[in-house]
C-alpha cells in the first residue's frame, strides 16, 4: 500500500482537477508540471455526467470536458504516458467504475500511476469489493470522514482505512467564527485516536489563508474548487502561477 507521507515534507498540498477540463493537453501540462505550484498530492477528478457530490463550478467542467469527448479509456492512456513523481488519486463515481469493471479499472488506474480511489457516493458498507480489488493491486481506497460522524462510526471507519483520511470541512473557514474552527481542530484530534494515517482537510478551502488554517490543524489542505476554476484561463502558466500562490510556501 502507498504511503501518502512519502509525497510530502511537513504539510501536504493537495489539487483537484478535472481531467479533460478544459482539454486533455492542459490537463496533461498541468500535471507534468505540478512541482512548479507546490502540489504534492492531485485528485485526478474522472468527469461524470451527474456529479450528485460536486457544486457548480466543478460540475459545469466535468460537463464540458465530457462534451470535449473526454472518456475514461482516453484519460487512461494519457496517464500512462506521464511519469510523475507526484501521487495521483482518481476521484471517480462508483457507476463510472462499476461500468468498467471493479476488477478492470482498478488494475487499469494502477498501470497509468494512480496510487488511490476517492469515491464520492460509496458508503462504507458498500464498499467491500472495490476495497478487495484495490488491496490486491495496493491502491487505497479513501475514507472520508465528516464533523457529524460519531465516535463509533469514526472507530469503524478508521479500522479499514488506507491511504488518508478526507475530512469534509462543511463549515466554511473564509471569515468563519473561531468556535468552526475550533469544532474541526477537535475532530482531527478525535479521528487521530483511531488512526496513524494522515488527515486531509477538503471542502470550501480557496486559498492559502484557508490553506494556512488548515495545515496548522491537520496533515493537509485540499483545494479543488478554486483550482478547477483556473482553468478557465487557456493560459497554462497563469494556470501554475495563481495555483502556486494558493500553496506558496
Amino acid at each position: 500500500m502507498v504511503d501518502f507521507k512519502k509525497f510530502y515534507n511537513d504539510k501536504a498540498n493537495i489539487a483537484y482537477i478535472v481531467m479533460g477540463y478544459p482539454n486533455l493537453d492542459m490537463s496533461v501540462e498541468f500535471i507534468k508540471r505540478l512541482d512548479e505550484c507546490n502540489v504534492d498530492i492531485l485528485e485526478v477528478g474522472v468527469p461524470y455526467s451527474d456529479p450528485i457530490a460536486d457544486g457548480e463550478i466543478i460540475a459545469n467542467a466535468a460537463s464540458k470536458a465530457l462534451e470535449n469527448g473526454t472518456t475514461i479509456h482516453k484519460i487512461l492512456e494519457k496517464l500512462e504516458k506521464i511519469k510523475s513523481n507526484k501521487a495521483l488519486v482518481f476521484m471517480a463515481y462508483y457507476n463510472l467504475i462499476f461500468a468498467y469493471g471493479l476488477k478492470a479499472f482498478v488494475k487499469a488506474a494502477k498501470k497509468a500511476g494512480i496510487c488511490g480511489l476517492i469515491v464520492p457516493e460509496l458508503s462504507y458498507e458498500e464498499s467491500g469489493e472495490l476495497k478487495k480489488e484495490c488491496d490486491k493491486e495496493g491502491l487505497a481506497l479513501i475514507t472520508f470522514i465528516s464533523l457529524t460522524t460519531p465516535k463509533e462510526r469514526i472507530a469503524k471507519l478508521c479500522k479499514n482505512a488506507s491511504g488518508f483520511i478526507y475530512l469534509l470541512a462543511s463549515i466554511g473557514l473564509t471569515g468563519g467564527k473561531s468556535s468552526q474552527n475550533e469544532l474541526l481542530e477537535k475532530k482531527v484530534e478525535e479521528i487521530r485516536i483511531y488512526t496513524k494515517l494522515p488527515i486531509f482537510v477538503g471542502f470550501d478551502i480557496k486559498n492559502y489563508e484557508d490553506v494556512k488554517k488548515i495545515h496548522k490543524i491537520s496533515d493537509g489542505a485540499i483545494v479543488g474548487t478554486s483550482i478547477v476554476n483556473e482553468f478557465k484561463n487557456t493560459n497554462i502558466n497563469e494556470i501554475i502561477k495563481n495555483a502556486k500562490e494558493i500553496f506558496k510556501k
